[in-house]
């Protein structure tokens, strides 16, 4: 089917403005008077990292675009150049309500609590003042590097995303002439806490000042044949989109290494400074950074307010707190078999963070101890710091089993840390792989093989989040363990393509991007279209990260016109409009922003009454669908494929966290008078610590999967 009609920009939102909408839709929770302070703040930190990230990316590539004349105009028909012009007053906006917010509402609270955040070291009191005098002197002078700009000094390098304190200062020995006015600058150094506990004079209050109001209250003691004239906090967003030419690029690994420094020094694109900046001072940095006004953000409060985190992570809080939810056990593997046991009684559904991550980190712990497993393949793109799952590959290859591991370079803003977790698999003795040509590796599959009394056995493990122990505690993730044959033989094939650059001529269960899931996406739409055409029931369910891509919503379109009831839960972008008469009016899109971050990709086709659900690593975006490896699996197994509609139905009625897409573009909560509260990630959890307690009541598992016959 032609899909062009469904493809007018009018049916279409930017992608940029949309992700500006998700990030306002994060400063709500911040808002939100239900929610308890502390989170409140977390929210509102969140908002700051997410707008850092989002013009190191994406504004700096539309930066890029202009600079290289670049005129084509994205889906909703905006060239990059009008793109940015419509971004500038959207985040403007957004800065300003952030800091109403902490100013006016999260500070005061704070303050009624008993603790102070002084902003301002002026209002320190005289014993505070002296506490403050010699903390600098102790703690922070000795790790200050104050730069001077002169004939001699040229402008310094100002790194990416660093806090710091801009100076204009007089020799001491000279008449007060504005002319002699010299700049001098000093970065407010990451390796020291940035809120400082202060003694307060009235008993039972705490009281935190910044560290920059410390330095900038003892400024003159870094220029001390100089008169400070004035100092202000700044800080710089550079462009960090990293730009490489795979086909030139002898060794992958290195040309990352070399553009990763280049990061310090990309084109500025965001100057953040203090309200009521002396103008002289701000004219300085805007000619350094060569940055136009709308690229100014004058801010009326403290810079960077990701250290809000580190707020929130002040012990003595807790009552403040959402009560964090603690993973529960997995009920099919609550018994003394081990997991290759309990893979072989059925497939096993995980459900993160309401379930344990251990059991992936177990299964690939026990594989690299089992002396019948032979090998062991897994894709990696984001882990954690002190990984437990690299421990393990290093300790199976250490064990002389096989180990191959795809380790993706490109993985955004944790390359360095990628590049670290390579070398060291390589030294372990690992078959380490850093990709495909031109592609980004983003499944998420381990393979298992394992010599048994009846043969060979594969194990696979396929999820839709990140090999991260960390993070699984923080995001919504599903994960599939199985020992399912045909499975299996998808899996190897994955590892042969990731290796060996060998495509398959066929699938058995898997369906892999960058060649085969588009049209397998749209084929499953087309099909609902095709029995809602008929007079037959059609409903689709895609719960994603983002959606916008062209196709898919064209084909959405379609089938939204030809009757298919069309539930989406779309947690950040969402190019899709709601309510165009003849074009969407089946469909419904909600954003769910709660205390957990949403990140399962799963799809629901009705079928005909054969209903089909997918799980998987991507989302409904160009870059997922046609630039990385991605992975969806089926979940077949009846009782799984109920916990599955179990997960989006229990989303579809959650009046609590989900944001409803208007027809006008904006998202508004729930009317709940009168109405069952329903929040979907408390329910999952509660659920989670129900069967757990229970197990019993949920392990009907199955006979024993027969293994692979050993090939001779």
């Amino acid at each position: 089917m032609n899909y062009t009609e469904w493809m007018k920009p009018e049916y279409y939102r930017n992608r940029e403005l949309s992700w500006i909408d998700f990030d306002i839709r994060v400063l709500e929770e911040a808002r939100d008077k239900n929610i308890p302070l502390l989170e409140r703040f977390k929210f509102l930190s969140i908002t700051a990292s997410n707008l850092d990230e989002f013009f190191m990316i994406r504004v700096a590539s539309l930066k890029d675009m202009v600079h290289a004349g670049y005129k084509k105009p994205d889906i909703a028909g905006l060239t990059p150049e009008e793109q940015l012009k419509a971004i500038s007053p959207r985040t403007h906006q957004l800065v300003q309500a952030q800091y109403n917010t902490y100013n006016r509402s999260l500070l005061p609270m704070l303050k009624n609590l008993g603790t102070n955040v002084i902003s301002e070291h002026e209002l320190l009191t005289k014993s505070q003042q002296a506490y403050v005098d010699e903390y600098f002197e102790e703690n922070v002078y000795p790790v200050l590097t104050p730069m001077a700009m002169d004939s001699s000094r040229p402008f310094p390098l100002i790194r990416n995303k660093t806090l710091n304190i801009g100076a204009l200062i007089r020799k001491k020995d000279r008449k007060k002439n504005k002319e002699e006015l010299e700049f001098a600058t000093v970065q407010v150094p990451s390796v020291l806490p940035r809120i400082v506990a202060i003694p307060d004079d009235k008993q039972g209050c705490r009281c935190f000042i910044l560290l920059e109001e410390i330095i900038e209250r003892n400024i003159g003691k870094l220029f001390l044949s100089y008169d400070v004239v004035c100092a202000h906090p700044y800080r710089i967003m550079r462009n960090a989109d990293l730009t490489i030419d795979e086909d030139e690029a002898a060794d992958l690994l290195k040309e990352i290494q070399k553009q990763l420094k280049k990061r310090q020094w990309g084109e500025v694109i965001r100057l953040e400074i203090q309200e009521n900046m002396d103008p002289r001072l701000l004219k300085i940095l805007k000619e350094e950074f060569s940055i136009q006004k709308d690229d100014i953000y004058e801010i009326g409060g403290p810079l960077d307010l990701t250290f809000l985190m580190k707020l929130y992570g002040l012990k003595g809080y807790d009552e403040y707190k959402v009560k964090p939810h603690v993973p529960a056990a997995v009920p099919a593997l609550q018994n003394e078999n081990d997991i290759f046991t309990n893979i072989r009684k059925g497939d096993i559904l995980l459900h993160h963070p309401y379930m344990s991550f251990d059991p992936v980190v177990n299964f690939v712990k026990q594989a690299a101890k089992d002396p019948d497993v032979l090998a062991i393949k897994q894709t990696l793109y984001r882990v954690s710091g002190n990984s437990p799952i690299i421990a393990a590959l290093a300790q199976a290859a250490e064990n002389g089993k096989q180990v191959s591991v795809l380790v993706e370079l490109k993985a955004r803003f944790d390359e360095e840390n990628n590049i670290v977790w390579a070398k060291m698999l390589e030294k372990a003795g690992c078959h380490v792989i850093y990709g495909l040509l031109g592609l980004k590796t983003h499944s998420k599959i381990t393979l298992v093989v394992r010599r048994e009394e009846t043969g060979i056995r594969r194990y696979v493990h396929l999820g839709t989040g990140n090999y991260n122990d960390s993070t699984a505690k923080l995001y919504t993730d599903c994960g599939l363990l199985t020992c399912d044959a045909r499975i299996g033989e998808d899996a190897t094939a994955v590892f042969n393509m990731l290796s060996g650059y060998s495509e398959p001529s066929i699938w058995n269960k898997l369906v892999v991007a960058p060649l085969w899931m588009r049209d397998r996406f749209i084929h499953l739409i087309k099909m609902e279209a095709e029995h809602a055409r008929k007079g037959e029931k059609a409903h689709i369910i895609a719960k994603v990260n983002s959606l916008c891509d062209r196709d898919i919503i064209a084909a959405l379109y379609a089938a939204s016109a030809a009757g298919v009831k069309i539930d989406l839960i779309v947690r950040g972008i969402c190019s899709l409009k709601v309510g165009i008469p003849g074009v969407s009016e089946n469909i419904t899109v909600r954003s769910i922003v709660g205390n957990f971050l949403e990140h399962a990709r799963i799809f629901y086709f009705y079928s005909n009454g054969n209903e089909e659900i997918y799980m998987g690593s991507a989302d409904w975006m160009p870059r997922n669908l046609d630039k990385r490896v991605e992975i969806i699996f089926p979940i077949e197994d009846e009782r799984l494929k109920k916990e599955a509609w179990h997960i989006l139905d229990t989303q579809l009625k959650d009046n609590v966290k989900a944001h409803i897409l208007q027809p006008d573009g904006t998202y508004e909560k729930i009317d709940k008078r009168g109405k069952v509260l329903v929040n979907a990630q408390e329910q999952f959890c509660e659920e989670a610590d129900m069967q757990a307690a229970a197990p019993e009541k949920v392990t009907d598992r199955r006979v024993f999967i027969p293994a692979e016959p050993l090939e001779e």
